[in-house]
């Protein structure tokens, strides 16, 4: 299999900790589990990449600029055609759809075709597995201040490795274009 890249939200060690104190609460037994250094939210699966198609989108990334906010992750669900467990914001930031749109127009700035399924934003918490079977219980807060470039790593584990990282802008406003 080869390395397939995408952007994502990476939790901080904080948040990472609380997730696995509550995973084995959540899971029913006989999933698989993720590691716990490979919990992320993807924002734009971008697929198996050629060095110039990975050139293009780090360069294209550089004009994306997003304001930090706040992500409560306060619901569990389930994909059952997947096999999916995962934890999700009930309420989901406009601040983190349009970080997520402004990735998906650097995607097709560099030739790359977008996932056409609705964005979904979510953190998978195990592989074939049944649904949560607990409540979700208090929410977590998340204070996002950056956004990663990460890729799959076959054979690895943890699966997945941060490559890159963009901070997020304190107090930027969505209404005002990006300067060029």
């Amino acid at each position: 299999m080869a390395e397939r890249w995408f952007f994502a939200l990476w939790p901080e060690p904080a948040l990472r900790r609380a997730l696995l104190g509550r995973m084995p609460g959540w899971l029913p037994p006989g999933g698989r589990s993720a590691h716990g250094e490979d919990l992320h939210l993807t924002l734009v699966f971008l697929g198996a990449l050629t060095s110039p198609q990975l050139d293009a989108v780090g360069a294209a990334v550089q004009r994306v600029a997003a304001p930090s906010f706040e992500l409560v992750l306060d619901q569990l669900g389930h994909f059952a055609r997947a096999g999916a467990a995962w934890c999700a914001p009930q309420q989901v930031p406009e601040s983190l759809l349009a970080l997520q749109l402004a990735l998906v127009e650097a995607q097709r700035v560099c030739g790359l075709t977008p996932e056409p399924r609705p964005y979904r934003p979510h953190l998978t918490l195990a592989r074939r597995s049944a649904a949560p079977r607990a409540p979700f219980g208090a929410p977590l807060r998340w204070p996002v201040r950056e956004f990663v470039l990460a890729r799959s790593v076959p054979g690895c584990v943890p699966r997945y490795r941060v490559e890159q990282r963009w901070s997020l802008r304190p107090g930027y406003d969505l209404s005002m274009p990006p300067m060029r």
